[in-house]
């Protein structure tokens, strides 16, 4: 038996890259800091892919620096280095679940709200 589950919470790194495919399908990528506990240590940084309708959320209302809850898992992206033709691999987190975590005042217009106190995306 196999456990690939990946929760983490932190910040934006950067406004999404969204991508529109002719099928309809939408992908978004960005970078997630999650701070360390101890104040002086450096975040560590992730890469997320969003696919779907969680992928058009993001592209709506994530923007650098939104706090941001994912439940996703761990993959390894491999491809072949067109210039040098080296084996190259990216750690990547597939989010499978987002949920916006931060208020108005966190944004820049705080354009996404919620009648609720959970900011839970319901897809």
């Amino acid at each position: 038996m196999g456990v690939n589950s990946v929760t983490l919470v932190g910040r934006a790194g950067r406004d999404p890259d969204v991508r529109y495919f002719e099928s309809g399908t939408v992908v978004a990528n960005l970078t997630l800091a999650v701070n360390r506990r101890s104040r002086s240590d450096e975040p560590d940084w992730f890469n997320l892919e969003i696919w779907g309708k969680q992928a058009q959320v993001a592209a709506d209302f994530v923007k650098k620096g939104s706090l941001i809850g994912v439940v996703g898992s761990f993959k390894l992206d491999r491809w072949k280095d067109r210039s040098t033709g080296e084996d190259r691999t990216k750690p990547v987190v597939r989010v499978e679940r987002l949920e916006l975590l931060g208020s108005k005042r966190d944004g820049d217009s705080g354009s996404f709200s919620s009648d609720s106190n959970n900011n839970e995306i319901p897809f």
